[in-house]
């Protein structure tokens, strides 16, 4: 059975039942998380028995996860396609960490391999859409909103058609063709089960727009931290993921330092929940990753406020960047991003575009290790293009063991991308 014991406001403290479905904190705008009775949670499953390592999607940590798929009450809600249960590629030989001597590895969301889950999307976001089509089936939800910069809008497709849902979906008209293809495929073969609106030219009209056409029609809003917290907890899983034993083991273990492409930062906050909840577990200690957000350049909130020492960010002119996902103006939740990264003694750093894209070249034409090209999204490239910064700043040392996130596959982002491969 779910362990989840309320929702509560991430900036007022202020508890609310977890059967509500709510948007922000009405006191005062800002997100809500789901709080899950650890107590009884370590009471009831001790040592750990919540976790199926057998399965080889996200729910392979069943209770700890809001939704728990071992409970027949719960599984009936969820909508299962393989997302999750990632590998870790071991990018040592990539040349930067290799002179630096660091152990570097991909968490590839991205392109399937073989005995590992598959996020179904290519993306990082079916983890977060998992969950939110999951909960919105729990409350009798039936027609859910999004705006995206493209991977939400696509993921919570396949996951609200899946599970006999209707969405409306506004992304901007220069969304990778891959993906905007998709969701205008579906909205023509099913125009009353999905809506799709062109606007932009960021994540941000996108949001206005659906919040004067399509709430007042019923639609839920489940866009960045605007649902209760039901992304947060989908994310979650890959904190969990970076923590679990190797097989033969059952020591949960943090990575020294986790590189991050940035954009509204959900994951951020997902991932730091899971570690909290791990300790309160007795399953890791209080030792945290460095958390490293990188943004491109062109639109860099998080980079500015970080810098100048603010608490929260103050919205920016989008520029042009391939890294659609980072192209975020803006963030409800940045200021809880911020504190996270100062915690942990992070920092957010941004990326030239010229330095991501070269990156992404650079991995095609010689792939580390010497095996086949690598799928990764310009958002992955650019956390790696980050390395030298990051090196040069102190910020990631010789003997560390650092993690990169490629949170989708360059597939996605075809035909933008030719010209590099």
């Amino acid at each position: 059975m779910s362990y989840v014991r309320c929702l509560r406001g991430l900036g007022s403290g202020i508890e609310y039942s977890a059967d509500t479905a709510m948007n922000l904190d009405p006191v005062d705008g800002r997100p809500v998380e789901m709080l899950l009775d650890l107590e009884r949670l370590a009471a009831q499953r001790p040592n750990a028995a919540w976790y199926d390592p057998r399965r080889r999607d996200l729910w392979r940590f069943g209770a700890l996860m809001a939704l728990d798929a071992s409970d027949p009450e719960d599984a009936r809600h969820i909508v299962a396609l393989g997302e999750g249960h990632t590998p870790l590629l071991d990018y040592s030989a990539h040349p930067i960490a290799r002179a630096a001597g660091i152990s570097l590895w991909l968490k590839d969301e991205g392109r399937a391999h073989p005995g590992y889950g598959a996020n179904p999307t290519q993306s990082f976001k079916d983890r977060g859409m998992a969950m939110v089509v999951a909960q919105a089936r729990r409350l009798g939800l039936r027609k859910l909103a999004v705006p995206t910069q493209g991977n939400a809008g696509d993921s919570l497709l396949r996951y609200a058609l899946a599970g006999g849902l209707s969405v409306a979906i506004a992304m901007p008209p220069d969304t990778p063709m891959p993906i905007l293809g998709n969701v205008a495929a579906a909205a023509q073969r099913d125009p009353e089960r999905v809506r799709l609106e062109l606007v932009g030219p960021t994540i941000r009209e996108a949001g206005a727009l659906l919040k004067e056409r399509y709430l007042p029609q019923g639609y839920f809003s489940v866009a960045t931290f605007q649902e209760p917290g039901w992304r947060i907890e989908g994310k979650k899983s890959l904190g969990l993921e970076l923590a679990e034993p190797a097989p033969g083991s059952t020591r949960w273990l943090l990575p020294d330092a986790v590189i991050y492409p940035t954009g509204g930062g959900t994951g951020v906050l997902g991932m730091w929940k899971a570690w909290d909840e791990l300790q309160a577990l007795g399953l890791i200690d209080a030792r945290r990753p460095r958390m490293l957000c990188v943004q491109s350049a062109a639109t860099p909130p998080l980079v500015r406020a970080f810098d100048s020492g603010a608490a929260d960010t103050q919205a920016v002119a989008a520029g042009q960047t391939l890294a659609f996902g980072l192209n975020v103006p803006g963030g409800v939740g940045h200021f809880r991003v911020l504190e996270i990264l100062r915690a942990s003694g992070g920092a957010a750093v941004a990326v030239e575009e010229r330095d991501s894209m070269a990156e992404f070249a650079r991995l095609w034409r010689e792939p580390v290790g010497g095996g086949a090209p690598a799928w990764i999204a310009p958002e992955g490239a650019a956390c790696l293009a980050a390395l030298p910064q990051l090196i040069e700043r102190g910020l990631i040392a010789r003997g560390q063991r650092v993690v990169a996130v490629n949170t989708g596959s360059a597939e996605k982002y075809l035909p933008d991308l030719r010209h590099l491969i």
